[in-house]
């Protein structure tokens, strides 16, 4: 028997994207939601939606109400460890929320929610150019709505 593939599709025509963005840490979290939103627009995606929030903790709620309506959402963030236990606790929740998220609607939700050790490796990873993890998880959302829409 021949298996079925479903290949890789990053065409976004048609798809309804949001990106749901923390402003807290800006200098990163502009970057990396510009980064998003130019690849959808690259991919062609019909429909994009920018919400703001006050930061990572905040992406889960919003994410879920933006799944209602939309075919996948982006959740853009950082959260650089400092000298306390906050860092861990925030990454650690806010991660597993947006899992969450994805899991009971059934909607992707692409994580360009950076959780580093150092505000160097947050500002490489946000720069314009391919390393850009905001233009990274819009190729996921993309891929994975489509990919979804292919086997329901």
């Amino acid at each position: 028997m021949t298996p079925v593939e479903v290949p890789l599709d990053l065409d976004g025509s048609g798809l309804r994207v949001a990106v749901v963005a923390a402003v807290w840490n800006q200098a990163i979290t502009g970057p990396l939601t510009e980064g998003a939103v130019t690849r959808l627009g690259e991919l062609g995606v019909g429909q994009t939606t920018v919400v703001r929030v006050p930061g990572a903790w905040e992406l889960p709620v919003v994410a879920r109400a933006l799944a209602a309506n939309h075919d996948a959402v982006i959740a853009v963030g950082v959260v650089i460890e400092g000298e306390t236990d906050h860092y861990l606790h925030i990454s650690t929740q806010a991660s597993a929320g947006l899992r969450a998220v994805a899991l009971e609607t059934g909607v992707p939700v692409a994580n360009a929610l950076l959780t580093v050790r150092e505000t160097t490796h947050a500002i490489a990873r946000s720069r314009p150019g391919p390393d850009n993890k905001g233009a990274e998880a819009a190729e996921a959302a993309v891929a994975t709505a489509n990919a979804l829409r292919a086997v329901r």
